[in-house]
């Protein structure tokens, strides 16, 4: 498999989970400004969305989005449990943390990362991210992970989005359990290796 990713981006989360899952995988870093992969292909005939994370299949054949590119993963490799058993209350637990980072957090970031966004609507933005990311480190002052005690595919998203706190100045320091699980997070082998490679 082939893994199209951006330094930083989110598609971090799958390069996250390729490492946990064991399986084998190539790398190609995508310049998104000029739709360019670091070999000279045209990105848009990868993928014409335009955006990574972009996986690239066996078959030749590609899947996109991180939500649905990281339980692609997680099936392919069952015994490392990476994602609950299909139809487990657990299981919808997992897709309902998905898509809570996917809507409430990742997309919160949108405007903030926009040059063209108003310095008042940035404070509305932030402060609803706060909100979110408050209640996230609700859910971690009781356990390790979202799901519990065990680590699986939100987490390396939740992980992903959390890093951008930093480059758009949304001040977390006050949420002491979201602090914590970042430094375990930062310090499982799979994300060391990802973080590395990315540079």
């Amino acid at each position: 498999m082939k893994l199209y990713y951006k330094p930083g981006a989110c598609s971090l989360s799958p390069h996250i989970i390729l490492n946990e899952s064991g399986l084998n995988y190539s790398l190609e870093k995508v310049d998104l400004a000029t739709k360019k992969t670091e070999h000279g292909a045209d990105f848009l005939a990868v993928n014409p969305k335009g955006q990574v994370p972009t996986l690239e299949l066996n078959d030749g054949s590609i899947l996109t989005e991180g939500v649905a590119i990281v339980q692609y993963l997680a099936h392919k490799v069952p015994g490392k449990h990476l994602m609950p058993g299909v139809g487990t209350p657990e299981y919808y637990h997992a897709i309902e943390w998905l898509n809570f980072i996917s809507t409430e957090l990742h997309k919160g970031y949108s405007p903030l990362f926009n040059s063209q966004t108003p310095e008042e609507y940035k404070k509305i933005a932030k402060d609803k991210l706060l909100k979110q990311f408050t209640y996230v480190d609700s859910v971690l002052e009781k356990q390790d992970y979202v799901l519990g005690a065990s680590f699986n595919v939100a987490d390396a998203y939740l992980f992903t989005v959390t890093r951008w706190a930093d480059a758009v100045k949304l001040d977390l320091s006050g949420l002491k359990s979201l602090s914590a699980y970042m430094a375990r997070m930062a310090a499982r082998p799979a994300t060391v290796a990802a973080l590395k490679a990315e540079g």
